[in-house]
């Protein structure tokens, strides 16, 4: 929440947002901002608004994948994109096509927030880390274990891309990134 520092006014969109814990949380601390949550399993969306609603949080929630979120929302109107633990389960074409939509949905300046599994950096995170390989798959996994996530943001266009943490769990090391839309839409990466 501090690296995200959500604002009022500003329009978030949660990209995963399963139940909407995270999303929620934003619209506590900026009751003034647009949240939206997006899932692709229509069986989250209903729990997720019903935790809204229960805790008087006026936001939306689509059904979609990360790679909608331009379709779902338009371009260049969001402010903040964040997702957690998304990202190491989606394969690499997916990650793409999610990395450009947000991009496209973004405002220039705006800023992308990740916290996912990232470099598993020292054998005791590696081995911890196989479980998620095991549920997730080696394959749609690998990139984000082998700590790539932060070039596939940079070659979306993203500008400062930069690991601010890295959280070490039970299960790997989960690393938060940040990046933002290039405000001169000529300095973006091809």
């Amino acid at each position: 929440m501090a690296q995200i520092a959500p604002r009022d006014g500003e329009m978030i969109v949660d990209v995963g947002c399963g139940t909407g814990t995270l999303a929620t949380l934003i619209k506590a601390a900026a009751p003034g901002s647009d949240m939206i949550g997006i899932d692709p399993d229509p069986e989250v969306l209903d729990p997720a608004r019903a935790k809204a609603l229960g805790r008087g949080a006026d936001m939306e929630f689509l059904q979609g994948f990360a790679g909608d979120v331009s379709d779902l929302i338009g371009r260049d109107r969001v402010d903040k994109v964040v997702s957690s633990l998304v990202f190491h389960q989606v394969p690499i074409a997916g990650k793409r096509a999610g990395l450009a939509s947000i991009h496209a949905a973004l405002r220039p300046g705006g800023e992308l927030h990740i916290a996912d599994y990232g470099w598993q950096r020292t054998p005791s995170m590696r081995l911890l880390f196989r479980q998620v390989e095991a549920l997730d798959g080696v394959e749609n996994t690998r990139l984000n274990a082998a700590g790539g996530l932060p070039d596939l943001i940079a070659e979306a266009g993203f500008e400062g891309v930069e690991e601010r943490a890295v959280i070490a769990t039970a299960t790997g090391s989960i690393s938060l990134y940040r990046a933002e839309k290039p405000r001169d839409p000529a300095s973006r990466a091809s």
